[in-house]
């Protein structure tokens, strides 16, 4: 264990990090925009691969996974989640605790390397790879269930190219706004931060 990561200032960010992604999955997740819901928890977990590494991006993912697999999927709060859940319990699971997880372990990682050459395009490529991961996993999750959930979208039986076509055609421009929420967010957080050197 790193106890150096697990200092008192690295604890309180996390800390102030995980609830807000958890008051942001709960609360702000739902800001309906064109049919679709606005997503801002995915925020958070850049800020903490940015501050805090791949390690820190890791663990307010994590929380932001469990969020949603919590409420999505255990409570029932979107059907296709619960539905996906009942047929494939460890699948979504895995799917909905790893995709933020793995997405901020990576943002964190892409931070850090790109930083030693750009600082603004490290926290840009930053911002724009955490949906990008997210969203690939989330889809390969499908794929693995595509049974069920061409079922849920009432098609015959479909091949698992036809259903990874048909999700993201769903899913295309929530990817899309969650990439320009990031990319205006983030920088502009970024900087805060920077300034008040915290």
């Amino acid at each position: 264990m790193n106890t150096k990561f697990f200092s008192a200032k690295n604890v309180a960010i996390l800390g102030i990090l995980i609830a807000l992604v958890i008051v942001l999955q709960l609360f702000a997740s739902a800001i309906p925009m064109f049919g679709i819901t606005l997503n801002f928890s995915l925020i958070p977990i850049a800020i903490a691969g940015i501050m805090l590494g791949c390690i820190g991006g890791a663990i307010v993912g994590f929380a932001c996974g469990l969020v949603v697999f919590i409420v999505m999927a255990v409570l029932g709060g979107e059907v296709f989640t619960a539905t996906l859940f009942q047929a494939h319990p460890i699948i979504l699971t895995l799917i909905c605790i790893g995709k933020t997880t793995v997405a901020g372990l990576v943002s964190g990682l892409i931070f850090k390397v790109i930083s030693k050459k750009n600082t603004f395009s490290a926290v840009c490529v930053s911002a724009v790879i955490l949906p990008i991961v997210n969203t690939g996993i989330y889809l390969l999750g499908i794929v693995l269930m595509k049974d069920t959930t061409a079922t849920f979208l009432g098609m015959a039986e479909s091949s698992a190219g036809v259903v990874f076509t048909t999700v993201f055609a769903i899913i295309w421009l929530n990817f899309v706004l969650e990439m320009v929420v990031n990319l205006i967010f983030i920088p502009m957080i970024h900087r805060v931060i920077k300034a008040v050197k915290i």
